[in-house]
C-alpha cells in the first residue's frame, strides 16, 4: 500500500497558478494509476484528474480540461498537478489517490477503485 502525502496548496487569486504534488511517503515497488480528487464545502468528493501507471495516458474532469495537467516523475513515484487560470470554483481540499491493485494501468475516473488516499491540501482561490 502507498501512504500519500499531497504538498502544494494555498491561497491564490483568480486566473493565477499553483502546483500540488503527491509523493508516497515510502517507496513503492512499482508505479500506480494515480488521481486527483477535490472536495468542496458542503459538496461531494469529485474526480479532477487521472494518470496510467505509464504515465502515458491521461484523464480530466470536464470542469477542469485545458486547465489543468497531471504528470508523473516514476522514477520519484511522484504526480503532481499543474493548474492554471484557477476560479473560486476550484477551491476544495485536493486529495491524492493511489490504485494498488497490481494490475491497474489506465487511468480512471471512478472513486470507489482507488485504495489510498492522502490527507488533502487546501486550494483556496479568491475572487
Amino acid at each position: 500500500q502507498a501512504q500519500l502525502v499531497e504538498s502544494g496548496g494555498g491561497l491564490v487569486q483568480a486566473g493565477g497558478s499553483m502546483r500540488l504534488s503527491c509523493a508516497p511517503a515510502g517507496r513503492p515497488d512499482r508505479n500506480y494509476v494515480m488521481g486527483w480528487f477535490r472536495q468542496a464545502p458542503g459538496k461531494e468528493r469529485e474526480f479532477v484528474a487521472s494518470i496510467g501507471a505509464g504515465g502515458d495516458t491521461t484523464l480530466y474532469a470536464d470542469s477542469v480540461k485545458g486547465r489543468f495537467t497531471i504528470s508523473r516523475d516514476n522514477g520519484k513515484r511522484t504526480v503532481s498537478l499543474q493548474m492554471n487560470n484557477l476560479k473560486p470554483e476550484d477551491t476544495a481540499v485536493y486529495y491524492c489517490a493511489a490504485d494498488v491493485n497490481p494490475g491497474a494501468w489506465t487511468p480512471i475516473a471512478s472513486e470507489r477503485i482507488y485504495d489510498d488516499w492522502g490527507q488533502g491540501t487546501q486550494v483556496t482561490v479568491s475572487s
